[in-house]
């Protein structure tokens, strides 16, 4: 953002590069996700390791609550959404507030009332006390 004035937003990156044609910058958008995934994958072959952030000792992740399938699914979802809001929640939560924007305010608080909700709703009035 210093240099170019540009702020990392992934989904802007990434929608970009998958719906719009082919122009000038996506030979950086390319690299820049090429390092998201390269980055992590260089971590562990050098043996650095991600941590076990796992329910298990010796798994790096847990299973997908719901099956892979969901998962997919739930990150298309995401994707929709970040689509519809400009952003995600840490784009707007981190990026967004620090410059003050007013969008990004009202799509944080947003965020946090359908958090707060859904914990309501699924702790206590479902039952799921949890």
């Amino acid at each position: 953002m210093v240099t170019l004035g540009r702020i990392a937003g992934v989904s802007g990156i990434i929608g970009t590069l998958v719906t719009a044609r082919p122009r000038g910058d996506s030979a950086w958008r390319l690299a820049f996700l090429l390092g998201l995934i390269s980055g992590p994958l260089l971590l562990v072959l050098t043996g650095g390791g991600l941590g076990n952030v796992a329910d298990r000792p010796g798994a790096v992740i847990g299973e997908p609550a719901g099956g892979v399938a969901l998962m997919l699914v739930a990150g298309l979802l995401v994707g929709l959404g970040t689509g519809i809001g400009s952003g995600c929640t840490s784009g707007h939560g981190v990026c967004g507030l620090a410059r003050l924007s007013p969008r990004s305010l009202a799509a944080t608080l947003t965020f946090l009332a359908t958090a707060i909700l859904t914990v309501l709703m699924v702790r206590h009035l479902l039952g799921d006390g949890a």
